[in-house]
């Protein structure tokens, strides 16, 4: 994406102005091919709202560098306050209605914190790559962001999690699923999605024939060569990914009805039961939503609940948590007990002393 993941060429210097065109537009091509998917998809939608709101709320098109006094207005414009008749914002309703009738956003109304967070911090990334001024380093920029994230913990407003697919769930869902093409797939991709330790939804997508290895009847090793965490494609010990069990049975199952022997695993099923192109990231929050329904369960499900489901399920069973995050591929310790749900607290044995 060229609004964020451009060179720095505002001071070029006698190396960079040596290369051709071309090279230049070849290593811009690098850039954004080293950036995940979905980081790149987050950032276009970012500056999309960034250029939207510039242009209804100022009158002109977006230009960098922003003075520090637009991003203040942003802010201001974003960020819900307390008042006398309720939590107020900035933003004129008619910019606000405008934005959403031009595809900007979704629907009326104040972002989340988190929203208008990782907005200034796309803008912000677009400065840095620039090699421009940075408004969003300024003190009072940062002065703001910090107060403002004070207010609203203060008021109590947390960042929603979903609702973790734990086993007694996955089961219920799995319940869903027949003996026909699609119920077999989707038992396959539940089930490795989950007991591989919680796999991203694009690394299921990803998921290739090349990085699985089997190593007996149902049993199967696959090499996530490529993840979050590991963007570089290091060899590490815990890119291997077990995928045994009732995991691997319904692998088994669904290649040997599918005939799949090479590239993605989990692939679109036309009409007729035809194999088609291998899934997108969006068709795994899909499958799980429409699971979720068939099963009749309520909750705030997608994706991402089957990672925390794992995470929340390892917790209640008192797994070690160097063995989880070997799995899960976690960095960061505080983020594996961030995805810890209530009811892993009360299997704590701490909290059973008096017992």
């Amino acid at each position: 994406m060229t609004n964020t993941h451009a060179l720095s060429l505002a001071q070029p210097t006698s190396a960079v102005v040596q290369l051709s065109d071309s090279t230049l537009h070849a290593l811009r091509e690098l850039l954004r091919e080293g950036e995940a998917e979905n980081t790149v998809r987050s950032y276009q939608s970012a500056m999309r709202y960034w250029a939207g709101w510039h242009q209804f709320r100022l009158g002109q098109a977006i230009a960098l560098p922003l003075p520090v006094d637009t991003v203040l207005l942003f802010i201001a414009d974003h960020a819900q306050r307390s008042t006398p008749y309720g939590l107020r914002c900035e933003l004129p309703p008619s910019i606000d209605a405008a934005l959403v009738q031009s595809g900007c956003k979704a629907r009326l109304g104040a972002p989340s914190h988190n929203t208008l967070v990782h907005r200034v911090a796309v803008m912000s990334k677009a400065h840095q790559n620039r090699g421009l001024p940075n408004p969003c380093h300024d003190e009072k920029v940062r002065e703001l962001l910090s107060r403002t994230r004070k207010a609203y913990a203060k008021r109590g407003e947390r960042a929603q999690k979903k609702d973790a697919i734990t086993k007694d769930v996955l089961q219920q869902l799995l319940a869903t699923c027949d003996d026909n093409l699609r119920g077999l797939r989707d038992r396959a991709l539940l089930l490795f999605a989950w007991s591989s330790g919680g796999r991203r939804r694009s690394e299921v997508s990803n998921a290739d024939m090349q990085h699985l290895k089997c190593i007996g009847p149902g049993q199967y090793l696959y090499e996530l060569a490529f993840s979050k965490t590991n963007q570089s494609g290091a060899d590490l010990p815990d890119n291997n990914k077990p995928v045994l069990g009732a995991a691997g049975q319904a692998l088994a199952a669904w290649l040997a009805a599918s005939g799949i022997r090479e590239g993605a695993i989990f692939r679109r099923i036309r009409k007729g039961g035809h194999l088609g192109e291998p899934l997108q990231a969006a068709a795994v929050r899909a499958i799980v939503k429409e699971r979720c329904a068939l099963a009749g369960i309520e909750g705030d499900f997608s994706a991402h609940s089957l990672r925390s489901g794992f995470v929340t399920e390892a917790g209640k069973r008192n797994v070690p948590l160097a063995e989880t995050m070997a799995l899960t591929g976690h960095q960061s310790v505080a983020t594996v007990l961030g995805y810890f749900r209530a009811e892993s607290v009360i299997h704590n044995q701490a909290a059973h002393l008096m017992d």
